[in-house]
C-alpha cells in the first residue's frame, strides 16, 4: 500500500533543499512528510508550509537557497542564528502571503533587496542586528500594511528614503507605528516630508546616525507620536517650537547634536517623562519653568549652558535623576523637601557657592568641582558614588542546593538548564535603574506573554540592568523550562520568537529585541532497552571507573610534583614570607586557586564582568575584603611559565595614575590568573560616550593623550602582542618583530578613538581607514569632522585639531619608519595643549585648571575586553601590559 505524503510536493522539495544545505537543522527533520510527521519548526495548513520558525536553533547557511519558494509562507523566524551569513535574495518577493519576516541578530549581509517591496502582505519587518549595507530601499515604502520596520544596528547608508514620481519612500507608510532605523550610517537630512499628519506613527527612532541639518517642523503634526529618538548624530540650528503639540510624547532624546537657539519650551507636554538634551550649544538660558512638569523622571541637561539657580520646585517628588553638570550654575542650591530618597542629583562642574540642606537632606547629589567643594573638602556631596542596581528579580530564597552541569537554580528552586539571553530596550521612561517595581513589572509582562502563548517555562530571572554605549537599557533574561530539566529546540523558538515579535505591552519601557545565547538542548529521557542495558553493565561500569579514578590520580600528582620541578615559581611557595627566588613583589601576592574560585563563586556567570579572546574576567572580594577584578586566561590563551613569571614581576613594580594596580596572581592548577584592583569610574570607551557618568571634553581628552605618551615615553610600556584586535602594528604581520614605533602605531589609535569615541574595529570597519577616507574626502585634515564624536562641538572650537589630527595620521603610518617618536609626540601634545588654551576664554581655561584631574587615572582598564567589538575598550599599551 502507498501512503500519500500530506506535505505539498513543492514545499517538500524545498525543504529537502534545506536539510541538504543547511547545518544543525533539527535532528528530526526526517522522512518525506513534513506536515505530517511534525517537523520541528514546521507549521502547516492542509498541505502547505505557512510557518517556518527556526529562532534560536543554531542553524547555520551561507545561502537561505530556495525558502522564497515557499509561496504559501506567512510566517518566517530565523533569528538568533549567527551562524546565518547569507545575502537576502532578490527572490524573496515570491514570499507574497508573508506577514511576518524575523531575522533578528543573525548575519545577513549585503544589500537589502529593492524586491522586499512587493510584499504587499508584511506587517512586522524585523532586520536588526544584522550586517545589511547600502540604502535603504525605497520600495518598502509599498508596504501599505507595515505596522513594524526595524532596521537598527546594521551598516545601512544614504538618505532616508521619501516618494517622488518615480519611487516610493516611507513617507508613505502611513499605517506603521514603528520606525526604528538606530545605530547605522544614514546620513543627511531628515526629510520634511517624511512626516504627515495622516501618519499612525508611535516610535520614531534614529538615533546614532550620521545625520544632518535641520529637525524638520512636520514631525510636530504626527500627533500619534510617544517615543522620539534623534540623539547622537549632527542635527543643528533651532529645535522647531511646534514640537510642544505633541501631547502624547512621553521620552524625548535631543542629545549629542548641534542644536542651538533657545533652549527648547516643553511647556504642555504633559506626557513628559524622559528628557535628554545634554551636550547641544544652546542659547545661555536660566532654568526653563517646564522643568516642573509633573510627570517627569529622568532630565537630562548636561552642557546645555544653563545658567542663574536651580528654582527648588524642580525637585519634584517623582524626579529619578537630574543631570545639569557642566554648566553656568551658580547661587544658593535649595532641593526644598519633596523630593524622594532614591533621587540622584548631577551638578558637577557648575559655579553654586552654597546649599541650604547642607547637613540635612537624603538623596544622591554630587557636587564636586563647584566652588562649594573647595580643595580638601570632605562634605558627601563632592564625592557622590552612584548606586548598585539589584542582583535580579525574583530573588532566591531557596534552600542551599547543587546542581548539576549546565544547570541553575531557579526561582522555583528548580535545577534546571535556562535558556539565557539579552534583552535590549530602545526607550524607557525612567532611569532610577535600582527600583524593583521596573523589574516586577517587566518580569509579570513576560511571564503573562510566555502562559498566553502557552510556553513550557516555569520562571524567569531579570537580573544587571546597564545602558550600554547607545543608551539601549539591557537585562540579562534566564528562564526556566517547567516540567523538564531542558527546553525542546520548538520551546527555545517559540520561546525567542514570542519576545522578538512583542505583540504584547509592557509599562514603562518602550521597544525591544532580544539577542540569546546558544542554547543545545542535551537532557532526553532513556528508552526502557537502555534502561535495561544500563542495569545489565552498572557493576561493572562503577568498578571500571573507580580503577581509573584511582589510576587517574596517581598520574595527576605525579605531574603536578613533575610540573612544580619545572616551574620557575617552584621557589616562591605559597607565601609572600618564602624567601628563596621570590623578586620584590611590591604590593603584589600570591593567590591561591581556591580561594580565586571561592571569591568568584566557582567563577559564576553573575560575576564576570568582562570577556574577550585572552578569557574571562571576573569581580570577586578576596579574603582580606579587597574588591578586585580577576583576569583569567583560558586554554590556547596561555603564555609559557616563564613569561607568565617575568610579566608579573614587570607588572608589580609599576605605579601609576593612570595604571590599574597589579593585586594578585594565581598560577595553579594549569591557571594563569591575573588580579587586579576593581575600578568602578568605566574604561576610556564609557568615558567617552557618558556611560560612566561623566564625558571628556577636549581639554580633557588632551590631557589623558598626554599623560599617556608621557608615560609610554619612560618606558611604561610593553609591546607584547595580546589580543589587541585593532592596535596591532601592520609591519607585525610581515616581520613578526615589535619594535618602539609599534607602541607608537597603537598610541595613535588610541589618539583616533579620542577624536571619534570609536571603537578601533566596529562593525568590520577601522578606524584608521575610516579617518583616511574622511580627509581623503574632503582633501583637508579637518574633513575628519564627518566622524568626530558630536560631544566635542563644533569642530571650529576645537584648538589645535588639525595639528591632533595631522600628529595621529603620523602615527598610524605603515612604516615604522615614517612615524614620529614618542618623544616628538609628547612634545607635539604639549603644543596642542597650548593651542587649546589659547583657544578657550579666561573662564574655560580656569575651568579646566581646576578639575579633578585624579578621575582621568581611572579610565583604563586592562583587566575588562571588549564585549561587543573585537578591539579593547582599554588604552592598548595598558591591556599589552597586563596581556
Amino acid at each position: 500500500m502507498v501512503i500519500t505524503a500530506v506535505t505539498d510536493p513543492n514545499d517538500l522539495a524545498v525543504l529537502n533543499a534545506v536539510k541538504s544545505g543547511w547545518q544543525n537543522l533539527p535532528p528530526n527533520w526526517k522522512g518525506s512528510d513534513p506536515c505530517g510527521s511534525d517537523w520541528e519548526g514546521i507549521n502547516c495548513t492542509n498541505t502547505r508550509v505557512t510557518a517556518l520558525v527556526l529562532a534560536g536553533m543554531g542553524v547555520a547557511t551561507d545561502d537561505i537557497g530556495d525558502i522564497p519558494s515557499l509561496s504559501m509562507l506567512q510566517y518566517l523566524d530565523l533569528s538568533n542564528n549567527k551562524g546565518i551569513k547569507a545575502i537576502l535574495p532578490s527572490s524573496i518577493q515570491n514570499l507574497k502571503n508573508i506577514t511576518t519576516l524575523i531575522l533578528v541578530g543573525c548575519s545577513f549581509r549585503g544589500p537589502i533587496p529593492d524586491s522586499i517591496g512587493s510584499l504587499k502582505q508584511l506587517v512586522f519587518l524585523g532586520l536588526n542586528n544584522n550586517s545589511f549595507i547600502g540604502p535603504i530601499p525605497p520600495s518598502i515604502g509599498n508596504l501599505t500594511k507595515l505596522s513594524w520596520l526595524d532596521l537598527s544596528d546594521n551598516q545601512l547608508s544614504g538618505p532616508i528614503p521619501i516618494s517622488n514620481d518615480t519611487a516610493s519612500g516611507l513617507d508613505n507608510l502611513v499605517n506603521a507605528k514603528h520606525f526604528h532605523l538606530a545605530n547605522n550610517q544614514l546620513s543627511g537630512p531628515i526629510p520634511p516630508k517624511l512626516f504627515s499628519v495622516n501618519m499612525s506613527l508611535i516610535h520614531f527612532i534614529v538615533n546614532n546616525n550620521q545625520l544632518s541639518g535641520r529637525i524638520p517642523a512636520s514631525i510636530g503634526t504626527v500627533q500619534t507620536l510617544e517615543v522620539v529618538r534623534l540623539d547622537s548624530n549632527s542635527l543643528m540650528k533651532v529645535v522647531p517650537q511646534n514640537i510642544t503639540s505633541l501631547k502624547t510624547v512621553s521620552e524625548l532624546y535631543l542629545s549629542n547634536n548641534q542644536l542651538t537657539g533657545p533652549v527648547p519650551d516643553l511647556s504642555g507636554m504633559n506626557s513628559l517623562s524622559y528628557v535628554d538634551m545634554s551636550n547641544n550649544s544652546f542659547d545661555k538660558s536660566d532654568i526653563p519653568t517646564w522643568f516642573t512638569l509633573p510627570s517627569l523622571t529622568t532630565l537630562l541637561m548636561e552642557m546645555t549652558q544653563l545658567q542663574g539657580e536651580i528654582p527648588s520646585d524642580v525637585f519634584q517628588p517623582q524626579l529619578e535623576k537630574l543631570v545639569l553638570s557642566n554648566n553656568l550654575l551658580n547661587g544658593t542650591l535649595d532641593v526644598g523637601n519633596n523630593y524622594k530618597s532614591d533621587l540622584i542629583v548631577d551638578l558637577t562642574n557648575n559655579s553654586i557657592t552654597n546649599f541650604t540642606q547642607n547637613f540635612g537632606y537624603n538623596l544622591s547629589l554630587n557636587l564636586d568641582n563647584n566652588p562649594i567643594c573647595k580643595a580638601g573638602s570632605t562634605e558627601r556631596y563632592c564625592a557622590t558614588g552612584k548606586p548598585n542596581p539589584p542582583t535580579g528579580l525574583p530573588s532566591n530564597t531557596c534552600p542551599p542546593a547543587r546542581c548539576g552541569s549546565n544547570k541553575v537554580l531557579s526561582p522555583n528552586c528548580k535545577c534546571t538548564s535556562p535558556y539565557t539571553g539579552t534583552i535590549y530596550f530602545f526607550s524607557y521612561s525612567f532611569s532610577n535603574l535600582d527600583n524593583t517595581t521596573y523589574y516586577a513589572t517587566l518580569h509579570d509582562a513576560l511571564i503573562s506573554a510566555f502562559r498566553f502563548n502557552q510556553l513550557p517555562v516555569d520562571s524567569i530571572s531579570i537580573s544587571n540592568a546597564t545602558l550600554d554605549e547607545n543608551n539601549y537599557l539591557q537585562y540579562r533574561l534566564h528562564i526556566f523550562p517547567s516540567n523538564e530539566d531542558y527546553f525542546t529546540r520548538s520551546a527555545v523558538s517559540s520561546i525567542g520568537t514570542v519576545i522578538n515579535r512583542q505583540n504584547f505591552s509592557i509599562p514603562y519601557y518602550g521597544p525591544l529585541f532580544f539577542l540569546d545565547d546558544s542554547y543545545l538542548s542535551t537532557g532526553k529521557k532513556s528508552s526502557n532497552h537502555g534502561i535495561v542495558i544500563g542495569v545489565a553493565v552498572g557493576g561493572f561500569v562503577i568498578l571500571f571507573l573507580i580503577v581509573s579514578a584511582i589510576t587517574y590520580a596517581i598520574y595527576q600528582k605525579r605531574k603536578a610534583t613533575k610540573a612544580k620541578q619545572n616551574s620557575p615559581f617552584a621557589s616562591w611557595g605559597a607565601n609572600a614570607s618564602d624567601a628563596g627566588s621570590v623578586p620584590q613583589l611590591k604590593g603584589t601576592r600570591w593567590c591561591t586557586f581556591e580561594e580565586l574560585k571561592r571569591c568568584t563563586n566557582n567563577f559564576s556567570e553573575e560575576n564576570m564582568i568582562g570577556s574577550g579572546g585572552y578569557g574571562q574576567v571576573y569581580k570577586g572580594t578576596l579574603d582580606t575584603g579587597h574588591v578586585v577584578a580577576i583576569k583569567r586566561a583560558q586554554q590556547g590563551s596561555l603564555q609559557g611559565a616563564q613569561e607568565f613569571k617575568t610579566e608579573i614581576e614587570l607588572l608589580s613594580r609599576i605605579h601609576h595614575k593612570n595604571v590599574v594596580s597589579l593585586v594578585g596572581f594565581c598560577y595553579e592548577h594549569g591557571e594563569q590568573m591575573l588580579v587586579y584592583e576593581y575600578i568602578s569610574n568605566g574604561t576610556l570607551k564609557d568615558n567617552l560616550t557618558g556611560k560612566a557618568g561623566m564625558k571628556l571634553n577636549w581639554m580633557k581628552r588632551l590631557k589623558v593623550a598626554l599623560d599617556s605618551a608621557k608615560d609610554e615615553s619612560k618606558g611604561y610600556v610593553s609591546t607584547q602582542v595580546k589580543g589587541t584586535l585593532g592596535y596591532m602594528d601592520p609591519e607585525y604581520y610581515m616581520t613578526q618583530q615589535l619594535t618602539e614605533k609599534s607602541d607608537v602605531y597603537s598610541f595613535g589609535i588610541v589618539l583616533l578613538e579620542l577624536l571619534t569615541s570609536r571603537s578601533p574595529i566596529h562593525k568590520g570597519k577601522y578606524i584608521v581607514r575610516e579617518v583616511k577616507e574622511a580627509i581623503d574626502k574632503s582633501g583637508d585634515p579637518n574633513g575628519i569632522y564627518t566622524i568626530l564624536d558630536p560631544s566635542l562641538g563644533s569642530f571650529q572650537t576645537l584648538g589645535g585639531l588639525t595639528k591632533f589630527v595631522n600628529l595621529a595620521m603620523s602615527c598610524v603610518q605603515d612604516s615604522g619608519s615614517d612615524r614620529p617618536r614618542m618623544g616628538d609626540v609628547v612634545r607635539e601634545i604639549e603644543s596642542i595643549i597650548d593651542l587649546a588654551v589659547l583657544s578657550l576664554d579666561v573662564e574655560s581655561s580656569l575651568t579646566f585648571t581646576s578639575q579633578n584631574r585624579e578621575k582621568v587615572g581611572d579610565l583604563y582598564h586592562p583587566y575588562v575586553d571588549s564585549v561587543s567589538d573585537a578591539s579593547s575598550w582599554s588604552m592598548p599599551f595598558e591591556t599589552e601590559l597586563r596581556r
